[in-house]
């Protein structure tokens, strides 16, 4: 099932990092079982100032 992503960058912020912490060990995995695309994920949260950061695995 394709993962509902928000409209809002910031309600998506907190979605992802959530699911990072809780199920996922990367943002490529977390995108491949949601259906989603990292790069996407990825460009929406660096226009409001969040970059992913693989040690800590969460956008910070």
């Amino acid at each position: 099932m394709p993962m509902d992503m928000p409209s809002d960058d910031y309600m998506l912020l907190s979605v992802v990092n959530t699911k990072l912490r809780d199920e996922f060990i990367s943002l490529e995995e977390l995108a491949a079982a949601e259906g989603a695309e990292a790069e996407e994920i990825r460009e929406r949260l660096e226009n409001i100032g969040y970059f992913y950061d693989r040690a800590t695995n969460s956008f910070r």
